[in-house]
Parts: C-alpha cells; structure tokens; sequence
C-alpha cells in the first residue's frame, strides 16, 4: 500500500509538481492585531512579499483574492476581475469548508475545491513571494509564476489601500 504524503494539501501539490520552494515555520498567533506585519517581522522578509489568500463571494460564487498583508483586498476590483458585479468577504465557515484549509492558515494552493484565483498585480515583478502554505504557523516562498500556473490564477490590481 502507498504511503500517503506528509505535509498539508498545499505542500504535497509543489512537491508532486516539482516546484521549487522553501518552508517557513513561524509563531504568531493569528489572533493578533497587524498579524501579516508580525509574521514579516518573524520571518524577516519585507511585508511586501508577504501575501494573505482571502475567500470572497462574488455574485453567489465563491472566488480567492491573493494581496499583499500591507494592504486590503479591494473587492470591487475582485469582482471585475473576476468577471462579477458584487464582492463581499466569504463567511468564515464557508471558506474553511471550500478551501479545506483553517482561517489563518488558508493556502491558494491546494484547496479541496479549486476556485477561481485572482492574484495582486505587485505579484510577478517579485522574484519570490510567500503565501500561506496550508497551516497556522507556516509560510511557503516561491515564485509567483508557478503560483499563477498551479491555481489558474487571474493577475490583476486588486490591492486596496
């Protein structure tokens, strides 16, 4: 019998896909305020690589926005980009439940159900970025374009201020 893989749904997809990256353990909690700054700083990366995957419901689907922590998810750009009218942050419940991933800990990577990605255009002029790598506590670096090429994702400006 074959052994299963260890590692979160998101780590398991860029090893069997053979993309480079680097794991990032870190310890803050997710409940603390400026939480994207903290784990800049525990990581010592500049926060504008750092990015945060967020769920929202665009026009009744839901659809995942990928920015910087150093801004907001502009939802209105999320949903033109998205092809929609209306955005608004997903419900907490509907979001772990779709990506199969804990808030905090949410991946673009690997998601039980493969949504719609749209990514911040700040994204490809970086050379690595980091993004949740399916777990509270621990970040992935990688390129963006294979993160634009795993999730399918939309590229457009959808940082807010």
């Amino acid at each position: 019998m074959a052994k299963k893989a260890a590692g979160t749904p998101a780590t398991v997809l860029l090893t069997a896909e053979r993309v480079p990256h680097i794991l990032h353990p870190y310890d803050v909690s997710p409940d603390a305020p400026n939480y994207g700054a903290l784990v800049a700083e525990a990581l010592e990366v500049e926060p504008e690589r750092l990015f945060k995957t967020l769920i929202a419901d665009v026009d009744g689907r839901l659809v995942v926005g990928v920015v910087p922590v150093t801004g907001d998810l502009d939802l209105k750009a999320l949903a033109a980009a998205a092809g929609g009218k209306r955005a608004v942050l997903a419900d907490r419940v509907a979001a772990e439940r779709s990506s199969g991933y804990v808030r905090g800990g949410i991946s673009p990577l690997g998601q039980r159900k493969r949504l719609p990605t749209v990514i911040d255009d700040s994204a490809p002029d970086l050379d690595v970025m980091y993004v949740s790598a399916g777990r509270r506590g621990l970040q992935v670096s990688l390129a963006p374009d294979d993160l634009i090429r795993l999730t399918g994702a939309v590229v457009a400006p959808i940082r807010g201020s």
